[in-house]
């Protein structure tokens, strides 16, 4: 069984006020020929379809066309919202179109029924299971109290009474915790949101949704596919691509990429103005990626978005670094951390280490900890 996993198309998207709607188009149809060549029995797309839960009617349309061409080539395609979308909007039609290979999760009723495929090494169940939260667990199990977004999730998986002899794969939409973020990303304050990825233990494969980054967390099988397009200069570095998954018999999984190329680049530049005047001119055609460029001019100079612009016409961001800007930024760095008690610096650096906030438990011992230092120093 051959699966293709994408996430996070934002269909709509803007970036630095730039419209992402033919970037967009570009990908998808290099999508559909990856498609056409790896021959996929189903796709997954987990979540965030949309970059508002109200898109415009360019987005939809888009949509609408690449789910028509993907249900030509008589494959499987699986639908999850995500935290971006409304999943009622995301949901219309859904029971029409199933019969035609397009399977979209409902609105979220506790009641997560897997879709069966069968291949020569027997059963496959597919579940979808879109963005949630512990309220929305709450209210389709009266009675369960889940206090956190782990707790939400392992109650909902509770009760899809997986049958472990059979290969089991989950569509997700969460923040799994020790996953890499983008600046594009939603952040929960405090990482609030965040899912242990021990919850996946019964899944043979977690297509997952929400990060924008291509990685797995804990093993290959629990994996963020990441965006098809960069939509930040945080993703930079990123190589986007989609994700595939061959399953042969239970337990034997296989996962590997195929990298995307975007109509244009998302890249950063530094220099002086007239270094990088010089360089545009000589550079012709290169200059029509989305530019983040960071003048070291000591000097602002006049208009200088809009002169630029004449050189570079992709110029999403302008910033300078200068003495001055560094200045500034040591400045408020300092009082930002004048301002900051002894137990919230010492969070910042335990998740600099360990790539994930502190728990409950943790906060508590550490608090504790700081008290009886403080003491002993009197």
């Amino acid at each position: 069984m051959k699966l293709m996993h994408l996430s996070d198309l934002h269909l709509g998207k803007r970036v630095n006020e730039f419209s992402m709607l033919e970037d967009q188009q570009y990908i998808l149809l290099e999508i559909l020929g990856i498609a056409e060549r790896e021959k996929p029995d189903a796709v997954i797309i987990a979540g965030d379809i949309y970059d508002k839960a109200v898109p415009p009617a360019e987005a939809v349309s888009l949509l609408d066309e690449f789910l028509t061409r993907l249900a030509k080539l008589h494959t499987q395609v699986f639908v999850i919202s995500g935290n971006h979308d409304s999943a009622e909007r995301i949901a219309f039609g859904r029971r029409i179109m199933g019969p035609g290979g397009i399977h979209i999760s409902p609105v979220f009723n506790g009641e997560p029924e897997p879709f069966e495929m069968e291949d020569g090494a027997g059963k496959i169940r597919i579940y979808m299971l879109p963005f949630i939260k512990p309220v929305d667990v709450r209210r389709a199990y009266p009675g369960e109290e889940p206090g956190s977004y782990t707790d939400a999730v392992r109650t909902v998986i509770g009760h899809m009474n997986i049958d472990r002899s059979v290969r089991n794969i989950l569509a997700a939409h969460q923040f799994v915790t020790g996953a890499a973020r983008s600046d594009s990303e939603d952040i929960s304050v405090g990482g609030m949101d965040n899912v242990d990825a021990s919850v996946f233990e019964p899944f043979d494969y977690v297509a997952l949704g929400h990060i924008h980054g291509p990685q797995q967390i804990g093993k290959e099988t629990v994996r963020y596919c990441g965006t098809p397009l960069k939509y930040s200069f945080s993703e930079k570095d990123h190589v986007k691509s989609v994700t595939i998954v061959e399953m042969a018999e239970k337990g034997n999984t296989e996962v590997r990429t195929v990298p995307l190329h975007p109509k244009h680049e998302m890249r950063e530049i530094r220099g002086t103005y007239e270094e990088l005047t010089l360089r545009g001119n000589y550079e012709g055609t290169a200059t029509d990626d989305y530019l983040h460029i960071i003048l070291t001019d000591e000097e602002d100079v006049f208009d200088a978005m809009a002169r630029l612009r004449v050189i570079y016409p992709n110029i999403m961001k302008l910033d300078y670094d200068n003495r001055r800007t560094r200045a500034s930024l040591e400045f408020h760095a300092a009082e930002e951390t004048e301002r900051k008690s002894e137990i919230e610096l010492f969070e910042e650096f335990f998740t600099m280490q360990n790539g994930q906030p502190m728990n409950d438990e943790q906060r508590a011992f550490s608090g504790e900890l700081l008290k009886k230092l403080k003491e002993e120093r009197q």
